[in-house]
């Protein structure tokens, strides 16, 4: 992956706002509160039948694309064991959505499906980022989840009908094999990640731990004729005139004829900026 460092664009990067925690408490508060009214008046569209795992691959028997990450990084002043505790979140969060079915216009949503991740559920204290910086909360690493899910999306015919990206880059790439802002941040329940079929066939999602990766694949009954290849096409550092840097990418997809190759369409998929918590030329030397 290549890096290019720029000054600073005519397109700003607004100044970073320090609300008061009084204010965050009562504007998540809020938002917590509206979703759950909006699941209440749409509660019919959002997908809730799990196919059985003795089922899955013989009425679903085509896997359209599949992915695995690794759960344990090595991640700069962040302790192992919130990594141990990751793995028993991530292996608690996943029968509740593993085998999860998406017929033609329902909507899959993580936190409906989910719900809140608490201690009595034997959710275990995790990293979770906040503010440019990382902290212990509950349930902590489902991120990881959500960011599998939504790369696997981008290579099927499903639709991302609301995706959240982090505000901060918090440390620099470790091993990196995906695109910079290629992933889906969560936080109980009103940031979500959603996807919605669009197709006129249904998808099943499949999701498991194998050793230390976290697995996933999107299932369907038949296949699809095109398939995607998702690319970034811009990538570079910009000094603000605030002070501090962001980092900015684009990510595009080409979606191609799978009987000819031929690319149809080439659409783009997101735009991501992020304030930078460590200092861009310590990765920009590396290239």
């Amino acid at each position: 992956m290549g890096f290019r460092f720029r000054k600073h664009i005519p397109v700003l990067f607004p100044k970073r706002v320090h609300r008061s925690e009084l204010r965050l408490f009562f504007g998540k508060l809020y938002f917590i509160w509206k979703r759950r009214f909006v699941w209440l008046c749409e509660q019919k569209h959002f997908a809730k039948k799990i196919v059985e795992a003795k089922l899955l691959e013989r009425e679903f028997p085509i896997s359209i694309f599949s992915h695995q990450s690794p759960i344990y990084r090595k991640l700069k002043d962040v302790p192992m064991y919130l990594q141990e505790n990751k793995k028993v979140n991530l292996s608690i969060a996943l029968q509740k959505i593993n085998g999860i079915l998406l017929e033609p216009n329902q909507v899959f949503s993580f936190w409906y499906l989910v719900g809140k991740p608490t201690k009595r559920k034997g959710y275990l204290p995790g990293m979770q980022l906040k503010n440019g910086g990382f902290v212990e909360s509950t349930g902590g690493g489902l991120c990881q989840m959500a960011n599998l899910i939504y790369w696997m999306t981008l290579h099927t015919p499903l639709t991302v009908k609301e995706r959240w990206r982090h505000s901060f880059d918090i440390f620099p790439d470790s091993n990196r094999t995906l695109p910079f802002g290629s992933g889906a941040t969560l936080s109980y329940n009103y940031i979500d990640l959603q996807i919605q079929n669009t197709t006129k066939q249904p998808f099943v999602l499949h999701i498991w731990i194998d050793n230390e990766n976290l697995r996933g694949e999107w299932r369907t009954d038949r296949d699809i004729p095109y398939s995607y290849t998702v690319y970034e096409s811009y990538h570079a550092f910009h000094a603000e005139p605030y002070g501090g840097y962001t980092r900015r990418n684009t990510i595009r997809r080409k979606v191609a004829l799978k009987s000819t190759n031929e690319v149809v369409e080439d659409q783009l998929v997101t735009e991501n900026i992020a304030w930078m918590m460590y200092e861009p030329l310590l990765e920009s030397d590396r290239n």
